[in-house]
């Protein structure tokens, strides 16, 4: 049975642990039961994007009219816009041949189980097994998309993220479609299609759409959906569907009571994920999870077993590749010599929601901070405030008007920031800044060469975004290199600069 220095499993954003490890000279296994890259690169925020910015641009030209500008004729060649998400999701090949050329790693496709503590077995869809073992472990097998329990759904047929960027991409916009979920990926691909005129309709649980913002943001996004012709129907619940003659027809009960049957193309199911921990066979290890299946992390991304790590989605710690990138740098930082030891910290976790109006968060709401006992300030200030928001065609009062919202405690720190409008994603990413420089650390380092070997350590020194004898200053570059930042965002452009520094 063969031995590695180092596994891991799942080829998202475990990938960069591989490369560090193998700068270090380590024997590396990497296993992956799919596409290379991961769930952003190939069914998640990458190819997404790529759908989105035609759909912003369709939407801004509509509004540009509010600005004395009037267009017509906008035509969607839908055959070019796929064109381009499938030449990024197809990245996962080349990345696939790059990682077979590599002398220190080997590489399994296939589903891994864990059939001892440090035992892995690999499945392939053959029906081929492999056994491997190893001395550190990192799992980053991610999450997949939870189905809800509505009869006669599997009959019926529907789709997911996962299997729209799949064997169900469709070849034409559908005529019409009805998401089921009012949540982040729900929201996106309802602001998607619906610019490309299909009718949409979404079903959300909650008493709200995007119902972790703030509600006056739920509020604002529901109204602008409403003026494209989206159908909102919150506090509702999918019980049944059926198909008929092309068609699905999937019934619904509101909380008082009423049922609606809602008509269209097709279903899609964006209602939340769940964790592939069940895929794993954790129960013959000590790897403990919580009720939901998330592995449980500490403060270091350790699990509850020794020399097992869990980074990205599968540790239920936000889902978002941006936070999963963070992790794996502390992670690098911590497996390869880094001190001191860093500790992830969420205190300012960005995230953003490329829809119509586009939606940006970090840190807390109003709510979660009154409940947290702080004593709250809070801010408020509408796009047509500024020459440039007026520019935009946001007129002062309007009910269309976008806003930023942000809540300090009586000392002025910054507890949360919200913005619903053009470019959230953008203009959030400044006060995930200031919310990081308020970290400390201890100058005991001197920076050093990238890829130094100190006493038998590899030290990562002053590689980009890898700098632990920094404190996080507001001056200093740390304050960039160790925050997060939101992917995919143009935020990246200005933030990513400090790698390029010689």
């Amino acid at each position: 049975m063969q031995n590695y220095d180092l596994l891991v499993i799942g080829g998202g954003a475990g990938l960069s642990v591989i490369d560090a490890a193998m700068q270090n000279g380590l024997k590396c296994a990497l296993i992956e039961r799919s596409k290379l890259g991961g769930t952003c690169l190939t069914k998640g925020c990458i190819p997404s994007k790529v759908l989105v910015h035609p759909a912003d641009l369709k939407r801004e030209i509509e509004h540009s009219s509010k600005t004395g500008l009037h267009v017509s004729g906008i035509n969607l060649d839908w055959s070019a816009v796929s064109e381009r998400v499938w030449a990024k999701i197809n990245r996962s090949f080349a990345i696939e041949e790059d990682l077979k050329q590599a002398e220190l790693l080997d590489l399994y496709k296939g589903t891994a189980s864990f059939i001892g503590q440090r035992t892995i077995q690999i499945s392939d869809d053959s029906g081929n097994t492999n056994q491997i073992t190893a001395d550190k472990i990192i799992i980053a097998a991610g999450a997949r998309t939870a189905i809800p329990p509505i009869q006669g759904l599997d009959e019926a047929g529907y789709i997911t993220a996962e299997s729209f960027f799949g064997d169900k991409y469709p070849d034409k916009p559908w005529s019409s479609l009805t998401i089921i979920g009012g949540g982040a990926i729900g929201l996106e691909f309802a602001h998607i299609f619906s610019a490309f005129g299909t009718k949409v309709n979404i079903v959300e649980m909650k008493d709200r759409i995007a119902w972790q913002e703030e509600p006056e943001i739920s509020a604002s996004l529901e109204r602008n959906f409403a003026s494209h012709g989206i159908k909102v129907m919150t506090g509702a619940r999918a019980v049944s569907v059926r198909s008929e003659q092309g068609m699905k027809y999937l019934l619904i009960k509101t909380e008082d009571g009423q049922e609606h049957e809602l008509v269209s193309d097709e279903i899609m199911l964006a209602s939340g994920v769940r964790s592939n921990s069940d895929l794993l066979h954790l129960e013959l290890t000590e790897i403990e999870t919580d009720e939901r299946g998330w592995i449980e992390t500490n403060e270091y991304l350790e699990t509850s077993q020794e020399n097992v790590w869990a980074v990205g989605d599968i540790n239920g710690l936000y889902q978002f590749r941006h936070k999963a990138n963070y992790e794996v740098e502390v992670l690098v930082h911590n497996l390869f010599g880094g001190k001191p030891k860093r500790k992830a910290n969420y205190t300012a976790v960005p995230w953003a929601v490329f829809t119509s109006l586009q939606i940006a968060h970090v840190g807390m709401t109003e709510d979660q901070a009154r409940r947290a006992g702080h004593k709250v300030l809070v801010g408020r200030n509408p796009y047509a405030a500024t020459a440039n928001g007026y520019a935009l065609g946001y007129d002062p009062g309007s009910e269309d008007d976008c806003f930023v919202k942000m809540i300090t405690d009586e000392n002025y720190k910054i507890l949360g920031v919200h913005i619903i409008g053009p470019q959230a994603s953008i203009l959030i990413q400044p006060y995930v800044y200031l919310m990081n420089a308020g970290a400390t650390c201890k100058r005991e380092e001197t920076d050093l060469p990238h890829g130094q070997m100190i006493d038998g350590q590899f030290v990562e020194g002053t590689s980009a975004r890898m700098r632990p004898g920094l404190c996080l200053e507001a001056d200093s570059t740390a304050t960039i290199d160790q925050a997060m930042i939101i992917h995919p965002a143009l935020s990246e452009v200005a933030g990513w600069v400090t790698g390029a520094l010689e």
